[in-house]
């Protein structure tokens, strides 16, 4: 006889729930998830919370805020991949740095995205949102450190205390990933000592590494809609690329601009401003 009673039932009913997944889309919908994907992608390339466009998207056409938060890591997932081989091209990609910081980023994201399945995110949102004002003060007042970074400390291995940070930024993306982008590179730049430019190839690789982790994790817990995920990633691509020339080819400085003007928009939108 079945003993886990009504609840269980009702968390079983609640996680088949995640969205549509039969029958026609609609134009509306596509085009929104490509646009959506692009400018996400865009944003996520240069600074971060790029999804915090994707995920009102994702919802906007139909999946629970759960299942858009998971169906969100296949964008994620191929807008990095995408970036990374870019960045490789153009040779400012540090890949032995990012595996070696991508490894306690993996372990975090999965004990985030374990807590993600289960606990809603409410209570970490003005926390997180003061965290980016204090991290925007650097970025500000102390222009120089990054943009032009520390080569000095660039030659050291990171030691323990930039391995644990990295593993509490690999708990927050795997929650929740809107955002993570801004603290990896608040870690590349003020821990390690990469400057804008190569600190975001660095991330970027980063979160590809995690990512693969924790979209297992969604899908195994069925808040994966496919199709969604997939013509968001479409878009997503574009907008990484598009991003990775640009971060090159104009610099730190205006990875910097860029940067400031997204963590205003985000701190803001953490404190339910809009």
């Amino acid at each position: 006889m079945y003993s886990g009673g009504v609840k269980d039932l009702e968390k079983l009913a609640v996680r088949r729930k995640i969205g549509p997944k039969e029958g026609k889309m609609s134009i509306g919908i596509f085009f929104l998830l490509m646009v959506a994907g692009f400018v996400s992608g865009f944003v996520n390339t240069l600074a971060g919370s790029g999804s915090l466009i994707s995920l009102p998207a994702l919802m906007l056409a139909g999946l629970t805020a759960n299942a858009a938060n998971g169906t969100n890591r296949v964008a994620i997932l191929l807008q990095c991949l995408a970036s990374s081989g870019e960045f490789k091209r153009l040779k400012v990609l540090d890949l032995k740095g990012a595996i070696y910081l991508g490894l306690p980023a993996t372990f975090g994201a999965i004990v985030g995205a374990q807590i993600a399945v289960n606990v809603p995110e409410e209570i970490m949102r003005k926390v997180i949102g003061l965290v980016m004002l204090a991290m925007l003060g650097s970025v500000i007042l102390r222009p120089e450190q990054w943009i032009k970074g520390k080569i000095q400390a660039m030659e050291k291995r990171p030691g323990w205390k930039e391995l644990a940070i990295f593993f509490a930024i690999g708990v927050y993306g795997g929650f929740i990933q809107a955002g993570v982008g801004i603290f990896l590179l608040a870690g590349l730049v003020l821990g390690v000592g990469y400057d804008l430019v190569r600190a975001n190839a660095v991330k970027m690789a980063i979160v590809l590494i995690y990512t693969v982790a924790a979209l297992l994790i969604f899908a195994g817990n069925n808040q994966v809609e496919w199709r969604s995920g997939f013509i968001l990633a479409l878009g997503s691509i574009v907008g990484a690329w598009v991003a990775t020339r640009f971060s090159v080819e104009w610099g730190a400085i205006w990875v910097r601009r860029f940067l400031i003007l997204v963590v205003l928009i985000s701190a803001a939108h953490l404190f339910g401003l809009f």
